[in-house]
């Protein structure tokens, strides 16, 4: 597998020094008002089914960028998802709550063009056309030859990943999605972005720090509770079904207009 001119794409994005996964054979939107306003909209629900029927699965390594310790995640999808069942499996591996709006964007392999995929919004200000990750598969633009992806979560804090396709492998008798590697707790909701998690890890690691106590106050769940920034299981992640998460979110937005 081609995977180092993978890695290294990514890489570019990871400025702190920190240990990178191993290989395998701050920008503001004008929506971001309103996505903090969907935040209930999002709310995902435990003890979800998970896909066991399909041929195929596709394991991407997922890395959020600019993050010290790095943190990423080694994930297995079904070859049939969708964008939007990647989404939800991203955000239940990495550990974010899906309180906000995400993109994909991905390169059109007809047209060499810039694609984003997501949640089309007719209220947003600029021009950028954004299609629905649920009409979406990602077998029409995640193979082999695909460039890495890049997945943005939270256009308030800016949560920048990187998503390389890694390979294709016949599914087994277990169930999917799994995160099979990764390390690194998952940020804070609300932190700051990079910059701010940088300044809360500063904060909870030094006890003479003014705002420590604060801090740890307004934090004491992250981490499950650890508050150490290593902190991570990925045999322990759980996800949900995705299209459960979709009826959930839209049901609910449907009912607000």
């Amino acid at each position: 597998m081609q995977t180092g001119k993978h890695l290294e794409f990514a890489a570019k994005f990871l400025r702190p020094v920190g240990p990178a996964p191993p290989p395998c054979g701050r920008q503001h939107d004008a929506g971001t008002a309103r996505q903090r306003r969907r935040s209930t909209l999002m709310a995902k629900r435990p003890n979800a089914k998970r896909v066991t029927r399909h041929d195929y699965v596709c394991q991407f390594l997922v890395v959020l960028a600019n993050t010290d310790p790095v943190v990423w995640r080694r994930i297995q999808v079904p070859e049939i998802y969708s964008f939007w069942d990647l989404h939800v499996a991203i955000q239940d591996a990495m550990g974010w709550k899906d309180y906000y709006l995400h993109e994909f964007i991905v390169r059109d392999p007809k047209t060499g063009r810039a694609t984003r995929i997501g949640i089309p919004d007719d209220e947003m200000l600029d021009d950028r056309t954004c299609l629905a990750g649920w009409k979406i598969p990602i077998a029409r633009f995640l193979t082999y030859d695909a460039d890495p992806v890049r997945y943005r979560y939270d256009f308030g804090d800016d949560w920048e990943h990187v998503l390389d396709f890694e390979q294709r492998i016949p599914f087994d008798d277990g169930s999917y999605p799994r995160c099979i590697a990764g390390a690194g707790a998952c940020p804070p909701e609300d932190v700051g972005g990079t910059h701010g998690y940088a300044d809360f890890l500063q904060v909870i690691r030094d006890v003479c720090h003014p705002e420590h106590e604060a801090m740890l106050q307004w934090a004491c769940g992250w981490a499950d509770g650890s508050l150490d920034p290593h902190a991570v299981v990925p045999a322990s992640v759980t996800f949900d079904n995705p299209r459960e998460r979709w009826r959930i979110a839209f049901e609910h937005r449907s009912r607000a207009v």
